[in-house]
C-alpha cells in the first residue's frame, strides 16, 4: 500500500552481543600460520564451527580513536582525528553505543579507555586501561580479563565490549614477527574460547547469543600503524553464533567487507536504528538463516538510511545511479510483497525474492561507494588560500634567516615600499577576481566562501602584501649580491657553509617527518645531523687556524676592514699587518683572529670530542623500531651481574652535580642539596636498581 503496515522497527536477532575488539590484530594472525599455531580454537570455529569470517578494510588513518568511530557509527573519520586521538573528546555523532542505551540495552566495557572517553555515561559498568604505557604488554589485558568470570555469570547485561591493547604494544616495541606475538596470541585465543563456551551453555532456543571478534586496525612490517599498507588496513572480522548453518567445508578466502560495515550489521542484529551517517552496507551473510520477507526488511532499511544520507548531502541526489537502483529495487520490493501477500509460495516467489535482494545489494553498493567518495572530498579552495599564506610567511622567515643568525641579529621584513607599490593594488584586485569566480561557481559548501566580503578583501591583502613583501626581499638579495662583486669587503654578510648546513639540516628534518617510517626512527636523522655539524665545525676550526696562515688576499682584505690599518698587505707571509705604527692593533689582530696555545688546540679538539660522546650516547640506547632488540650498553648496565658499575657510575654522576652546582649555592642549599642526592641513591637502591657499597644484596635495605 501508499504506507507501510510494518512500521516498528525489527525486533533482535540477537539475546546478548559480546564484540571481543583485538587492538593491531591483522587478518594474517588469524587466518594466515600463525593463527593455525597460536589460535587453534579460534580456527576450528573458523574452519569447522558456526561462523562466518571476513577481512575488514580499515580506511587510513589506522590509529585507535578514528577506527572505534568508525565501527560504532559507520562513518568514515577524517585526518583531524589523528590528533584528536591524543585526547578523545566526547562523540556526540550518533552512534551504535547511543542506540543502544536509548534503546534500554544494557552496555558493560571493559579495555581503552578511549571508549570511556568518547562515549561518558553509556555504560552501566566500565573499566578503563591507558595505551601509553607501550611497554606494558601483561597488565593492560590482565586488568580487562579479571572481569570475564564475574560477568559472563550474570545476566544483567545486553552488551559486552572487550578491548585488548597488549598486542599492539608488542606491535610497536617489538614488531610483529616477535617471539612475544605468539603467546599473545594464544592468551586471546583461551579468552574467545571462555567466552564463546559460556555464550552457549546460557543461550535460549528463542533468541541465539553472538560473539564479534575484530581488530581496529592491523600492524606494519615495523609493528607501527596510521598508514595505509596492507598490513595495517586488513583486520579480520569474525561472526559467532549458534544461529549460522555449521561450515561443511574449509574456508577458502574470507570475502573482503568494509569495516564501517560492522555498524549496521549490528544495529539490525540488536534490533536498533541504523546510525544516521553511516554509511556501510549489511553483511548479508549474518542475516541469511531469516525468511526472504525479513530479509529485504534489513536490506530496504539500509538502503533508505543511505539514500536519505545521501538526500542531506548532494543536491541532485535524484541523477545518482545508487539513489536510481534502490528506486527500482524497492519497487520490486512493493510488487514481491503483493505477491506474498496473495499467499504465493511458489518456487517463482522464491526466485523474485532473490533477484529483488540482488537489486538492493547492488544498489547498497553503489550508494556507500558515493557517499564514500562526498566524504573524502575535502574544501580544496579554503585549504588552498591557508597553504598560500603558511608558504609565504615560511619563505619570508628562510629569507630573513641569515640576516637573524648575523650579529647583529638583525629580523628586517620590508613592508612600507611594497604596500605602497602598483602590484600590490594589481595582485588584490586579481585575487579579489578570483575569489568571486570561485564561489560564484562552487557547487559545495566552501568555508573561505562563507566568510563576509570585508573578511575575504582582507585575506587577499595579506596575502598580496607577502608576496610583494617576499619579491622585495629577493631584489634587495640581489642587489646586495652585486655590490659584493663590486666591493668584497662586504662578504661578512653572506651566508657562510654552517648557515647554509643548519638551513638545509632544519628543512631535510621536517621533511622526514611526512613519513611514519622516518618518524618512528627520527633519532637516525639526529645523529647524522649532528655528526655533519661537528665535522664541518672541524673542517671551519682546522681552516682558520692553519690554512689562513698562508696567503689569503681575501682574508688580509677581512682584517684590513676589522681595524682600518694604514697602507696595504702586499705581503701573506704572515697575518701581521706591516707598518702599523701601533703595537695595540698588532696584539688585536693577532689576538682576535687565531686562538694562540692551549685554547687552539682545545677549540680544535672539542667536535672531536663531542662526537666520540654521540657515539657512545648511541650504544647507551639502541631506540626506534629496527633496532630495539640490539644489545646495547644501557642493558648491559641495567643486568643484574653489573649492578656494581651502574652503582659507581650513578654515585660519581651524583658527585659531579654536586660539585658543579655548589659553588655557587649557600651553606643551606649546599646541605639540601646533598641530602636530596643521597636521598636519589637510597631511592635506587631501595627499589634494587643500584647498590651501598657495604650492602651484599637487595635484602638489607627497607623501602
Amino acid at each position: 500500500g501508499v504506507v507501510s503496515n510494518w512500521t516498528k522497527i525489527p525486533p533482535p536477532l540477537f539475546k546478548k552481543v559480546v564484540i571481543v575488539l583485538i587492538d593491531a590484530l591483522r587478518d594474517d594472525f588469524v587466518f594466515g600460520s600463525k593463527g593455525k599455531q597460536f589460535m587453534p580454537y579460534t580456527t576450528q570455529v573458523v574452519e569447522k564451527g558456526t561462523s562466518y569470517s571476513f577481512i575488514a578494510e580499515a580506511k587510513p588513518p589506522t590509529v585507535t580513536m578514528p577506527r572505534i568511530k568508525a565501527l560504532m557509527t559507520g562513518s568514515i573519520p577524517g585526518f583531524i582525528d589523528v590528533i584528536v586521538n591524543l585526547n578523545s573528546p566526547a562523540l556526540l555523532e550518533d552512534n551504535l553505543i547511543w542506540q543502544a542505551k536509548t534503546a534500554g540495552k544494557r552496555i558493560i566495557f571493559y579495555g581503552d579507555d578511549t571508549w570511556v572517553k568518547l562515549f561518558p555515561k553509556h555504560f552501566v559498568e566500565y573499566d578503563g586501561t591507558t595505551s601509553f604505557f607501550v611497554s606494558d604488554f601483561t597488565e593492560v589485558d590482565d586488568n580487562v580479563t579479571r572481569h570475564l568470570d564475574r560477568v559472563l555469570k550474570r545476566e544483567d547485561w545486553d552488551l559486552l565490549i572487550l578491548h585488548y591493547l597488549g598486542l599492539d604494544h608488542i606491535g610497536h616495541v617489538t614488531g610483529p614477527n616477535s617471539p612475544l606475538v605468539g603467546p599473545k596470541l594464544r592468551e586471546m585465543d583461551n579468552i574467545l574460547k571462555k567466552i564463546h563456551i559460556s555464550l552457549l551453555s546460557k543461550e535460549e532456543a528463542s533468541l541465539p547469543n553472538l560473539l564479534v571478534v575484530c581488530g581496529d586496525h592491523g600492524m606494519s612490517e615495523t609493528g607501527g600503524h596510521g598508514g595505509s599498507s596492507e598490513g595495517e588496513v586488513h583486520t579480520p572480522l569474525l561472526f559467532i553464533s549458534s544461529a549460522f548453518e555449521k561450515r561443511s567445508a574449509p574456508l577458502a578466502q574470507p570475502e573482503r567487507v568494509q569495516q564501517t560495515d560492522l555498524a549496521s550489521t549490528l544495529a539490525i542484529g540488536l534490533g536498533l536504528p541504523i546510525s544516521r551517517n553511516s554509511v556501510g552496507n549489511l553483511i548479508l551473510p549474518v542475516v541469511e538463516g531469516k525468511t526472504m520477507r525479513e530479509q529485504l526488511r534489513f536490506v530496504h532499511l539500509n538502503g533508505f538510511q543511505l539514500s536519505r544520507l545521501l538526500q542531506e548531502n548532494t543536491p541532485a541526489y535524484e541523477k545518482d545511479p545508487g539513489y536510481e537502483h534502490f528506486k527500482i529495487a524497492e519497487k520490486s520490493h512493493g510488487n514481491w510483497i503483493k505477491l506474498y501477500l496473495e499467499g504465493n509460495n511458489s518456487e517463482i516467489l522464491l526466485n523474485l525474492g532473490k533477484k529483488v535482494l540482488k537489486q538492493y545489494l547492488e544498489a547498497l553498493k553503489t550508494l556507500s561507494s558515493s557517499l564514500s567518495k562526498q566524504v573524502a572530498q575535502y574544501d580544496m579552495y579554503s585549504m588552498m588560500v591557508g597553504t598560500v599564506i603558511i608558504m609565504e610567511v615560511l619563505l619570508l622567515l628562510l629569507l630573513s634567516v641569515p640576516k637573524a643568525l648575523s650579529k647583529r641579529a638583525e629580523f628586517e621584513v620590508p613592508l612600507s615600499p611594497p604596500l605602497f607599490s602598483l602590484l600590490f593594488y594589481l595582485m588584490c584586485l586579481m585575487l579579489c577576481a578570483v575569489h568571486v569566480i570561485v564561489c560564484t561557481s562552487a557547487e559545495s559548501l566552501c568555508y573561505f566562501c562563507s566568510m563576509s566580503w570585508l573578511t575575504a578583501v582582507g585575506v587577499m591583502m595579506l596575502i598580496s602584501a607577502l608576496m610583494c613583501g617576499i619579491l622585495s626581499a629577493i631584489a634587495k638579495m640581489f642587489e646586495n649580491s652585486r655590490l659584493l662583486v663590486k666591493n668584497p669587503v662586504v662578504s661578512s654578510s653572506s651566508w657562510s657553509e654552517i648557515d647554509m648546513l643548519i638551513l638545509a639540516g632544519t628543512i631535510g628534518h621536517v621533511l622526514s617527518l611526512g613519513a611514519s617510517s622516518f618518524v618512528e626512527e627520527e633519532h637516525q636523522t639526529w645523529y647524522f645531523l649532528i655528526n655533519t655539524l661537528c665535522l664541518v665545525l672541524c673542517q671551519e676550526l682546522c681552516r682558520n687556524n692553519f690554512l689562513l696562515k698562508e696567503c689569503d688576499p681575501q682574508h688580509s682584505t677581512n682584517v684590513k676592514q676589522n681595524f682600518d690599518t694604514i697602507g696595504e698587505t702586499s705581503e701573506c707571509e704572515n697575518i701581521d699587518i706591516p707598518a702599523a705604527g701601533n703595537s695595540k692593533l698588532g696584539k688585536a689582530t693577532s689576538s682576535s683572529e687565531f686562538t694562540k696555545g692551549s685554547d687552539k688546540w682545545i677549540s680544535l679538539a672539542a667536535p672531536w670530542i663531542i662526537l666520540i660522546c654521540c657515539r657512545l650516547l648511541r650504544s647507551l640506547n639502541q631506540t626506534g623500531v629496527q633496532w630495539a632488540h640490539r644489545p646495547d650498553f644501557g642493558h648491559w648496565l641495567t643486568s643484574s651481574e653489573h649492578k656494581s658499575e651502574l652503582s659507581f657510575l650513578a654515585a660519581v654522576s651524583l658527585f659531579m652535580i654536586f660539585f658543579l652546582v655548589q659553588r655557587r649555592c649557600s651553606l643551606v642549599s649546599k646541605i639540601a642539596m646533598a641530602l636530596g642526592l643521597l636521598g636519589v641513591y637510597s631511592y635506587r637502591a631501595a627499589i634494587g636498581n643500584v647498590v651501598f657499597p657495604w650492602q651484599h644484596g637487595s635484602k638489607d635495605v627497607s623501602k
